[in-house]
């Protein structure tokens, strides 16, 4: 691939194809409203840190698109992490190093780790900024310091989801 060719995302048909196959409520704790605040933040925070932006507004619509249940699905991130990368060339075009970043993000996003990679440690900042959603504040330890600083707005935005159901 020409490094100055630009890189493809359709994002529109992407979304489409996650939520067509999507097997838990779109609106339930881990569906669009939850991809919305990940991707906002993996932007906001990405910004600042240098994350690469195509891999953290992917993580966010893809990082729980295999879960079979809203509770303890220990496997939703092998099966996402698979599914990322069956649509590579599909509707994004990440090279190799992106597509092992995305990969390595999504399938391991639950394990409360944190990374060295500023794209790695971006996707999972912006999934556990949203933590509120389900009652829990998020610790900075396991966010970056371009994280840490927005999870007093970010807790307060997610918990908006529970008052709202």
């Amino acid at each position: 691939m020409n490094s100055m060719a630009p890189i493809l995302f359709d994002r529109k048909g992407l979304l489409a194809e996650v939520m067509s196959q999507f097997r838990i409520s779109i609106s339930g704790y881990h569906g669009t409203n939850h991809w919305t605040r990940v991707r906002h933040h993996a932007l906001t925070i990405a910004k600042e840190s240098g994350a690469d932006l195509l891999v953290v507004e992917l993580f966010a619509f893809l990082h729980d698109s295999q879960r079979i249940n809203e509770n303890e699905d220990r496997m939703h991130g092998e099966r996402a992490a698979e599914y990322a990368e069956s649509l590579n060339q599909i509707y994004f075009d990440l090279p190799d190093s992106g597509l092992d970043k995305l990969v390595h993000a999504i399938r391991f996003h639950s394990y409360g780790h944190v990374h060295e990679c500023v794209t790695i440690q971006t996707c999972w900042d912006s999934d556990r900024l949203d933590l509120g959603r389900v009652g829990i504040k998020p610790n900075e330890k396991y966010l970056s310091p371009f994280a840490a600083k927005h999870i007093d707005a970010a807790y307060e935005w997610s918990k908006l989801k529970r008052i709202n159901d």
